[in-house]
């Protein structure tokens, strides 16, 4: 892999394939750019340059005990955007990727970008309020802050269940995915993955999502048990101006690998369009 330092002196790795048209993919909690390794094989091969980040605090770049919050995320994202001097890029983010993709549109705008895709996605906001019913409430978050810093590697395999959908019943069972979702999150530091918990479920995305006027693709499993879809992808297809909603009938919040094929295809049909 490749690395950049950014200006606080976080070194970020990164993997950076292929030419043409780039498209960078943002990464989910807890894991790490290679979790896109699918769209990166298959994307690299239709031509398109593919680039997958490691978000400060997961998977191989640094591992800082400050910064690992959404504000910096978004920020380490332009740097790298910018030495790499991407443009016309195609963002992709599932997840927390999702809110990181969002808030670089809020924080630095659209000039360098082409066309967005949020993939079971975060925002607006996860979180359970008065204004958001739908959302999730705050004892499950503080369940995942309990699970992380108190035996986060049982509770990564015991979370690779619902994540993949396994846990439904006739569900097949994928072993190779659960332990690489338990490998990816263990590269991670147990800090920035306690403190990502906030950045995903308490942040407000609502601001940033008015702000993205690129065609903007929203893909959701209705079966989504970590981001669920009526606080999540239903409401950011109504806040983004003329975005495209794509909900993967049964899908799981891990989609983009329990369904690639159709997930690539979909995706690459919304770029060339």
């Amino acid at each position: 892999m490749s690395t950049f330092q950014v200006k606080d002196g976080t070194t970020i790795s990164y993997k950076d394939w292929g030419t043409g048209q780039p498209i960078l993919f943002s990464h989910g909690w807890p894991l790490a750019g290679d979790a896109w390794a699918p769209q990166m094989l298959f994307f690299g091969s239709q031509g398109f340059r593919v680039i997958a980040h490691d978000r400060r605090g997961h998977g191989l770049s640094d591992q800082p005990w400050d910064g690992n919050n959404m504000d910096q995320y978004a920020d380490d994202l332009a740097e790298l955007i910018e030495a790499l001097d991407l443009r016309d890029v195609v963002l992709v983010g599932h997840s927390t990727g999702g809110g990181e993709i969002a808030h670089y549109v809020g924080r630095h705008g659209t000039s360098r970008v082409a066309k967005m895709v949020l993939v079971g996605a975060v925002p607006p906001l996860m979180l359970k309020t008065e204004a958001n019913p739908e959302g999730t409430p705050l004892e499950a978050f503080d369940g995942i802050r309990k699970g992380t810093a108190g035996d986060r590697s049982q509770f990564f395999k015991d979370l690779s269940m619902p994540f993949y959908g396994f846990n439904k019943e006739g569900a097949k069972v994928n072993e190779g995915l659960r332990e690489n979702f338990w490998r990816l999150g263990m590269m991670g530091s147990i800090k920035g993955e306690y403190d990502c918990i906030r950045e995903f479920s308490e942040v407000d995305y609502t601001e940033d999502l008015e702000k993205i006027d690129k065609p903007t693709l929203v893909i959701h499993g209705d079966a989504d048990q970590i981001v669920p879809i009526a606080a999540a992808g239903l409401k950011t297809a109504k806040i983004v101006k003329g975005a495209e909603l794509k909900v993967y009938p049964g899908a799981p919040h891990g989609l983009a690998e329990t369904e690639a094929d159709k997930f690539n295809a979909d995706v690459l049909a919304f770029i060339r369009a």
